[in-house]
């Protein structure tokens, strides 16, 4: 991607500029669930379009909003760059732990199931004493001289034991089973990974648009300062009635309101990046990493689902899921063929160590089954219904990446439109306050359009940097859509 820094007709550090020159988006904290397939579930702001998720709200409790915290706290500020966030992120976010885990159980199932089809060897000595009563054992007559009573004896054992499946259909499909699971849990374990790119991404720009919109409401307050100062002037100066002193007043408390709840959002966005990272509790820290804009390439929509299908970890992991399930299915029905085992030992037997001697026993074993009262019917029923479920979750996920990619680019359009429209809003709120400003210093009017003409830039803005917070978070979804999550959210939001 090249990098283009999106510039439009606002008000330096006020509108969300930094000294770098790249846009910071100003919008408020939004509610996001990773586990819903990544959509934005929040009310749109005033002038956004409908992909524009903004307003208050916290991250939806999932595995992917929290973490393990790492490292301990240090007192100095800790300058956290996106990369640096999302490395700690892929390290400790919970729901990376946890697919991680689950990746280790599937990799002990596969091993389950092929231990079924391996050589099981084991090596026994034994050492015993035993006294016979032979009438117990059902010797009831008496013979000259055989006592009742025999022993005490010693008996010892010794030796290898060795078994092994010469065939067992059923087996066979279950460990091809275990495999399609395991190599589904390293796509779900790839596709952890991306909602954890996305939850970071979105966190992280969450948190810069809580920054600047700190910024832009100490600006706000500083002209509505500005304001009020002049309306006093001229009241003392008798050209203007105190009716313009309050108004300013007004506008000057409502905006130092603004300015305290813009600061709260910013802490608490703060908080949740550090939750979804792994940052340690109560550490200090400052965001490095600006949020740039970029067009988006002109791709048509079969070529992003076409990405999607041979790339998404999540889809892949289905289709290895519905593999699965067939071998299970297969498995269920070769329970009804026969199995072929053979099983031997080698060692010595005798009265004791000394006095032993070498045996050994070697046989095969054929099952033929013939019935086990439907249990085998049941097994191939419940597999039945297993794999019905599975395609029938593929053919659904199928469809659901069809509309992600879709709407990601329908909310990357309509974002890119609503900009176009937002610059030209915007300059001209500028021209109508700087004439509003003459007006009110020349006293030909009241300051009654200064007021409005400052709620209508600040609408304006707000308007603007509400399109470009939707044009962003569209390029995060349509990453995660076609699969390209951890790379392409990496490169997008550093610039490369």
């Amino acid at each position: 991607m090249n990098e283009q820094t999106a510039r439009g007709p606002m008000r330096g550090k006020a509108a969300g500029f930094r000294s770098a020159g790249k846009l910071v988006l100003l919008v408020g904290s939004i509610s996001w669930c990773p586990l819903a397939v990544g959509q934005m579930n929040s009310p749109t702001p005033s002038g956004a379009s409908t992909g524009a998720a903004a307003g208050g709200g916290v991250l939806s409790q999932s595995p992917y909003s929290g973490s393990v915290a790492e490292g301990k706290v240090v007192p100095e500020v800790l300058p956290l760059a996106f990369k640096d966030a999302l490395e700690r992120a892929l390290r400790n976010n919970l729901g990376i732990l946890l697919s991680s885990d689950s990746t280790l159980g599937a990799r002990g199932e596969r091993w389950n199931e092929l231990s079924a089809l391996l050589p099981h060897l084991n090596v026994t000595a034994s050492q015993s004493v035993a006294q016979i009563d032979l009438p117990a054992l059902g010797f009831r007559f008496s013979f000259p001289g055989l006592p009742k009573v025999v022993g005490p004896l010693g008996i010892f054992q010794s030796g290898f034991n060795l078994s092994q499946s010469v065939f067992d259909y059923s087996a066979l499909e279950r460990l091809r089973g275990a495999k399609e699971e395991e190599k589904s849990a390293k796509y779900s374990l790839k596709n952890a990974r991306e909602l954890v790119v996305l939850a970071t991404g979105n966190a992280y720009l969450l948190a810069l648009s809580g920054e600047a919109r700190v910024e832009t409401a100490q600006a706000d307050v500083q002209t509505a300062q500005a304001l009020y100062d002049k309306a006093a002037d001229q009241q003392k100066a008798g050209v203007t009635p105190a009716i313009d002193v309050l108004r300013a007043r007004v506008e000057l408390q409502s905006r130092q309101q603004q300015l305290i709840v813009a600061g709260n959002d910013y802490a608490k966005q703060k908080l949740q990046l550090a939750r979804v990272i792994g940052l340690p509790a109560g550490q200090q820290f400052s965001l490095t990493t600006s949020a740039p804009y970029e067009p988006l390439p002109g791709l048509g929509v079969e070529e992003y689902l076409r990405r999607a299908y041979l790339a998404r970890p999540d889809y892949l992991a289905a289709v290895q899921q519905v593999r699965a399930a067939e071998a299970q299915r297969r498995a269920a029905t070769a329970e009804h063929y026969p199995t072929l085992d053979i099983a031997g030992d080698y060692g010595a037997a005798g009265v004791n160590v000394g006095n032993s001697h070498g045996v050994f026993q070697i046989g095969a074993t054929l099952t033929i089954p013939i019935t086990a009262g439907g249990k085998t019917h049941a097994e191939v029923l419940e597999a039945e219904a297993a794999l019905r479920q599975s395609r029938q979750q593929l053919e659904n996920l199928q469809g659901q990446i069809d509309y992600e990619v879709r709407a990601a680019l329908l909310d990357l359009t309509a974002a890119a439109d609503q900009l176009e429209v937002a610059r030209s809003t915007v300059e001209l709120a500028k021209q109508t306050l700087t004439q509003a400003r003459d007006r009110f210093a020349a006293g030909v009017t009241d300051n009654l359009e200064v007021v409005q003409a400052q709620e209508a830039l600040a609408a304006a803005n707000e308007s603007y940097i509400a399109g470009l917070y939707a044009h962003n978070i569209a390029r995060l979804e349509l990453a995660r859509a076609i699969g390209f999550a951890e790379e392409g959210v990496n490169r997008y939001l550093q610039g490369k």
